[in-house]
């Protein structure tokens, strides 16, 4: 775990995302609708891309994409990003780890 963990520690928001899936693109362009600044690590054009799905299987990620951290916690993928933000909650979650201001 320690490939990603070192990752997500760069930024407010990172997103573990694969170049031709539909689903990362919608979670890519709806937390950057916010004014947000994700860090994107596309898994299949990285070159430790394998490794990456590794650890983030390891942690609970099925599909191991998208895969959403924000604050350093692993949020989880579409479905979760989704429900938040039907919920309300994506923008207060966004704004406590300084991604976004207003």
């Amino acid at each position: 775990m320690a490939l990603v963990t070192a990752l997500v520690n760069e930024r407010p928001v990172v997103i573990f995302s694969k170049s031709s899936c539909c689903m990362c693109y919608t979670i890519k362009t709806l937390i950057s609708s916010f004014g947000a600044n994700p860090r994107v690590y596309e898994v299949d054009e990285h070159p430790q891309g394998k490794q990456i799905e590794k650890e983030l299987r390891g942690l609970g990620c099925k599909p191991s994409v998208p895969a959403v951290f924000i604050g350093e916690e692993l949020i989880g993928g579409a479905n979760e990003i989704m429900s938040l933000h039907l919920k309300g909650q994506l923008v207060p979650l966004l704004l406590n780890a300084n991604a976004i201001w207003l």
